[in-house]
C-alpha cells in the first residue's frame, strides 16, 4: 500500500490563507498558540499517523473486531496506539486545562485529527467522540458530573459513546423506547440502542455512554426525551470504579467500512436496570445532545477530508508507476505513465482540487468557532457563532459527499485493480460511505440548512456571509494575472446565484415546505461549492503573492493555483444549473404519487 505522507504542508499554508492563527493566538487563552505551536503540533502528530496509525489502517480492516463471550477486541495494535495517543495527551489537545487538557485552538486540534483519519479513520471513531462528549458535559452537566467524569475523558482513560438510535428509532427520535424510571438520586434504564460506536472495547478501563431514554410521564414525541449519564462500571463519589453496571453489547454490527471501530448493539436492563444520571432536565435531552451532535457533525467532515486526501495521494502514486497507453501520434509509441493522459489528469486534478477545498471549509468553521468562543467582543462571538450554526451542514454533508465522491474517483483512476481489495482503495470507499448517514443523513442537514439555519432569519446570516465573500471579487477581477482574474469572474457567478437561491428561500418559505425540501440538497451542494470556491481564490491570492518570494516553491504554490483554477471552471460554472434546480426543479419530486413508484 502506498507510504501516507501528512498534508503538513497544505496545513500550514492554509493556517495562513484560511484560518488565521496570528488571529487565533490574540484571542484571550490561545497566547501561546502561535505558528511555532501549530508547526509543532503538525510536526509530532504526522509522524504519530505516519509511524504508528497509516500502518494499521489496511490490517485493521481485514482483521476487523471481534466479539467472544461478550466481549469486544479491537484489532492487533490498537490497544498500543491508543496507550501512545493518551500518553502524549492528544485527546485532551483543545479541551480545557482545568480537567487535564492543553487548551488549544480548535483549529489546531482540527488539523491534527484530520491527519489521524487520513492515517486512520476507524481508529479515530472513538477518540473523536470524546472531543463531542466533553463539550456536552462540560455545557450541560453538574458539577459533581463534571468533578468526575472529564478529567478522566479528557486523558482518554474512560472513552465515550452516544446513544440515540433503536431499531425503531432511526433519524425520528420521537419514536425511541428505552425507559428511564427514578430511583432516588439515579435512574434505572431498560432498553436497546444500535449503531452504538465504541458501545464496547478494550481501550479503556471504562466507558461512559450518554443515552437518551423516556422517562414514565414524558410527553410524547421528541419533548418528551431525556439524556443520561450511563456507565459501564459505576463509579463512586470520589470517582473510583466500583462493580459493573446493568449494559452489555449483545452484537457487532456488520458494515460495510469501518471493520476496525467496533460498533454495537447495546442493551440496557436486562436485570434490574441500568444505573444512569440524569443530565440537564428531564424532556430536555434532546437539546443537550445537539451540543454534541453539532461538534460530532463538524468532527464528520473531519474524517470526510482525511479519507480525501487518502484516497488522493494513493490514486497520484499509482498514477505515476502504472505504464499504460502511448501519447505519441508517431512512430514511438511507447507506454507512458498514466498521469501524462488527459482524462485521468482531470480526475486527479478534482481529487486534489475537493480534497483542498474541503480542508477550507473545515479550518475556517474552526477558525469560526475558536473566535465565537474566545473573543472578548459580545458581538463577534454572536455573529461568528451565527457563521459556525450556518456552515456546519456544509462542514458535515458537502465534505463528507466530496470525501465519497474522492474515493470513488480513487477507483476510477486505478482502473480495474482498483475494484481488487488488495490494492487498497475499496477500502477508504467503504470507510467513507457512512459519513452521509450518521450524524444525521445529509439530506437532513440540507433540510437543517433551509428549514432552521436561512429562514429562521430571514437570509440575514446568510447575506451577510455573501457580502463578505464579495469583498473578495473585486480584488480578483481587477487582477492582471488570467488564472485570478477567472476564478473572479465565476466566484461571482457563483455568488449571484446563491443569492438568488438564498432570496428565492426566504420569500418563498412557509408557502410549500414539500417545494423547499425536494430542492434542499442543491441549494447545500450550491452553498458549498461557492463557499469553497471563496476559500479556493483566497489561497490562489495567497500563492500568487508568495511566488514571488526568493526560494519560493513554485510546485506546490502553482499546484494551488491550478487548484483554484479547476474549482472554479469546473464546479462554480455550474452554479445557475443548481440555483435553477432550487427554484424549479422539485416540481417533479412533490407531485409524483406514492403509487407511480
Amino acid at each position: 500500500m502506498t507510504e501516507f505522507v501528512p498534508p503538513i504542508k497544505d496545513l500550514r499554508f492554509c493556517f495562513n490563507a484560511i484560518a488565521d492563527i496570528g488571529e487565533i493566538s490574540a484571542l484571550p487563552g490561545y497566547e501561546d498558540a502561535g505558528l511555532e505551536i501549530a508547526d509543532a503540533v503538525l510536526e509530532e502528530a504526522g509522524k504519530f499517523a505516519k509511524q504508528v496509525l497509516a500502518p494499521l489502517n489496511q490490517t485493521a480492516d481485514q482483521q476487523g473486531c471481534t466479539f467472544e463471550n461478550g466481549i469486544v477486541s479491537t484489532p492487533d495494535g490498537y490497544i498500543d496506539a491508543y496507550n501512545h495517543m493518551k500518553e502524549a495527551g492528544w485527546l485532551g489537545m483543545s479541551l480545557a486545562p482545568e480537567f487535564g487538557g492543553q487548551g488549544l485552538p480548535i483549529t489546531i486540534s482540527t488539523a491534527a485529527f484530520e491527519i489521524w483519519c487520513g492515517a486512520s479513520m476507524s481508529f479515530c471513531m472513538t477518540t473523536l467522540l470524546s472531543q463531542s462528549a466533553y463539550e456536552l458535559l462540560n455545557a450541560h452537566g453538574s458539577d459533581d458530573q463534571k468533578s468526575i467524569y472529564l478529567p478522566k475523558i479528557v486523558s482518554g482513560d474512560w472513552a465515550t459513546t452516544m446513544n440515540l438510535t433503536e431499531p425503531q428509532a432511526g433519524s425520528d427520535l420521537g419514536l425511541l423506547r428505552t425507559k428511564a424510571v427514578k430511583e432516588g438520586d439515579h435512574y434505572r434504564l431498560t432498553g436497546q440502542k444500535i449503531f452504538i460506536t465504541g458501545g464496547d472495547h478494550d481501550l479503556t478501563e471504562n466507558i461512559v455512554h450518554l443515552v437518551l431514554a423516556r422517562t414514565p410521564d414524558a410527553p410524547a414525541g421528541s419533548r418528551g426525551i431525556s439524556l443520561f449519564l450511563v456507565p459501564k462500571i459505576l463509579v463512586d463519589k470520589n470517582g473510583d470504579l466500583s462493580e459493573p453496571n446493568d449494559l452489555q453489547a449483545v452484537s457487532l454490527e456488520h458494515k460495510l467500512g469501518l471493520r476496525g471501530s467496533p460498533t454495537c448493539v447495546m442493551s440496557y436492563g436486562d436485570n434490574d436496570g441500568a444505573i444512569g444520571y440524569l443530565i440537564g432536565e428531564e424532556n430536555q435531552g434532546l437539546a443537550c445532545m445537539f451540543t454534541m451532535m453539532n461538534l460530532t457533525r463538524i468532527l464528520v467532515g473531519v474524517q470526510g477530508v482525511g479519507i480525501a486526501e487518502r484516497a488522493y495521494q494513493h490514486s497520484l502514486a499509482y498514477a505515476r508507476e502504472r505504464i499504460q497507453g502511448s501519447r505519441s501520434k508517431g512512430p514511438d509509441t511507447k507506454p507512458v505513465p498514466i498521469i501524462n493522459h488527459p482524462d485521468v489528469k482531470r480526475m486527479l486534478l478534482d481529487m486534489k482540487s475537493k480534497a483542498e477545498a474541503s480542508r477550507a471549509i473545515l479550518l475556517y468553521t474552526a477558525y469560526c468557532l475558536d473566535t465565537a468562543k474566545k473573543s472578548p467582543d459580545p458581538e463577534t462571538r454572536k455573529r461568528m457563532m451565527s457563521r459556525v450554526e450556518l456552515l456546519t451542514p456544509i462542514a458535515k454533508a458537502w465534505v463528507s459527499d466530496t470525501g465519497i465522491d474522492v474515493a470513488d474517483t480513487a477507483i476510477q483512476v486505478h482502473g480495474g485493480v482498483g475494484y481488487i481489495e488488495e490494492t487498497g482503495v475499496t477500502q477508504y470507499f467503504r470507510d467513507a460511505r457512512i459519513t452521509a448517514i450518521y450524524e444525521g443523513t445529509n439530506g437532513i442537514q440540507a433540510n437543517d440548512l433551509v428549514g432552521r439555519k436561512v429562514i429562521r432569519d430571514q437570509g440575514e446570516c446568510l447575506n451577510n456571509f455573501i457580502r463578505e465573500m464579495r469583498n473578495l471579487t473585486d480584488e480578483l477581477n481587477a487582477n492582471p494575472q488570467e488564472n485570478l482574474n477567472a476564478i473572479g469572474r465565476q466566484l461571482t457567478f457563483g455568488l449571484d446565484a446563491l443569492k438568488d437561491a438564498g432570496d428565492w428561500i426566504s420569500t418563498f418559505s412557509g408557502n410549500n415546505p414539500d417545494m423547499l425540501g425536494a430542492g434542499a440538497k442543491s441549494f447545500l451542494t450550491l452553498f458549498g461549492n461557492v463557499t469553497a470556491g471563496w476559500l479556493q481564490a483566497k489561497s490562489a491570492i495567497l500563492a500568487s503573492e508568495q511566488l514571488d518570494h526568493d526560494n519560493a516553491d513554485t510546485s506546490f504554490l502553482g499546484g494551488k493555483i491550478q487548484s483554484a483554477r479547476y474549482f472554479a471552471d469546473q464546479l462554480l460554472s455550474g452554479s445557475g444549473y443548481l440555483r435553477d434546480l432550487v427554484k424549479f426543479g422539485s416540481d417533479s419530486v412533490v407531485s409524483i404519487e406514492e403509487s407511480q413508484f
